[in-house]
This record gives structure tokens, sequence and C-alpha cells, in this order.
């Protein structure tokens, strides 16, 4: 391993820096270093990466201002998102914005649910069936939070069966507001005037229905009338 120095016949610093942005997310997406776990200290970083102390501090400082991770004093760097995008809309999203989050929900869920319909592998079908099986499960008895996993949950299921990975990447940057916005549409309690039934949106997708699953996927989904 070459010493980790930037000498002047390494290439240019704004390169390295780059590159090491590039190995340190790596190892985050691999999940060497998980969400919640701290990442090796600032030599430990050198060594392994073979590039100097400033190489390796401005990757770090990269990554905590993108929000994957966080410097925590005196207890060292550590991992708070493998998705640079969803601390991002975290930040945004606010009460006065769920109208905004709904409208960007129907147009990521829309097309996902007509494309399962055309892409849809026995695999997504049991995954879809037992994650509304969940989301039932739950309903029935009365467990809000678990409710709003199961369903969060199967609306990530119906993205999945999309199989586009860029449609995935771009809907799991808002799982934070998704979660957000099913849990404001609840309320405190489960009443049933709320309950939306879902079976009908997975049995389009079963059927290979992409006209009818966009439009089941979309019933629950209007937006708000703006004021």
């Amino acid at each position: 391993m070459p010493p980790p120095v930037d000498s002047a016949v390494a290439p240019p610093r704004g390169h390295r820096v780059r590159q090491t942005i590039a190995q340190l997310r790596e190892r985050i997406l691999g999940g060497e270093w998980p969400i919640g776990g701290r990442i090796p200290t600032e030599p430990q970083l050198v060594a392994a990466l073979g590039v100097g102390r400033n190489t390796v501090r401005e990757a770090v400082r990269a990554l905590v201002h993108a929000g994957v991770l966080e410097c925590r004093q005196g207890s060292g760097t550590y991992v708070v998102s493998t998705d640079e995008l969803a601390p991002v809309v975290a930040r945004r999203l606010t009460v006065d914005r769920m109208a905004e989050v709904v409208e960007v929900r129907r147009a990521f869920e829309v097309e996902a649910a007509r494309l399962a319909a055309l892409r849809r592998t026995t695999e997504d079908l049991a995954t879809l069936d037992a994650a509304l099986a969940a989301r039932e499960a739950a309903w029935r008895g009365g467990r809000i939070d678990e409710f709003v996993e199961a369903d969060a949950t199967l609306h990530t299921a119906v993205v999945a069966a999309a199989h586009n990975g860029m449609l995935a990447e771009l809907y799991a940057s808002v799982g934070t507001a998704l979660r957000s916005a099913i849990t404001q549409s609840m309320g405190d309690a489960l009443e049933p005037e709320r309950y939306v039934d879902h079976s009908r949106l997975v049995e389009a997708i079963r059927a290979g229905d992409p006209g009818r699953a966009a439009i089941e996927a979309g019933a629950f989904l209007e937006p708000p009338p703006r004021a």
C-alpha cells in the first residue's frame, strides 16, 4: 500500500477527495458501517484508504454536509443515513407541505403500480400478499404504529415490484415523508372512516392490469384542493 501522503505526484486533490467520498459511500452502502454505527477514526481511515489526513477530513466533512454522517463531539462520527436525499427531504418536511408530499407520492406510486402490473414476479406477489395481510392485521388490532409501518411497507413493495432501480431509490428518499403523511392522515387512532382498502390495488397488479392498477393507486392519493 502506498504511503498515505498527498504528494506532488498524486492525482489532483479534488480528484482524491471525490475518490475517497466514493470509497466511504461504498462501505456504508455495503453495510460495513451500518446506520447508527460509528465509522473508524481518522488515523484508521488514513491507513485503510491510503490517503492523507486532509483528504479524509474533507471527504468526511462532505458526507456530514450531505446528511450521511454525523460528528458527535467527544464520541466520533456516525452513519445516520445511506441516502443523501433522505435528510434533505426530511428537513423540508413540514405540516404545511403535506399537500406536496401527497402529490409527490402520487407521481411515484401511480407509475409504480402501472409498472408493477406489467413486471411483477411470483416472488413480488408473495411479498405484496404478506404486506397486505400484515397491514390488515394491524388495522384489526388497532395498533396504529404497526399499521403505519405495515402500510408503508406495502407501498414500498409495490414500488419494488415495478423493477425500476432509479424509481426505487427516489421513493426510498421520501420514506420519512411517507410515514409522516400516513401518520397525519390516521390521526391518533384507527377510525373506521379513515380505512382505505388496498386489496383491489394488489389484485390489479396480480391480474396484470396496468390501467386498473394505476387507477387504484391514485384513488386514495388525491391531493387536497389548494386554498
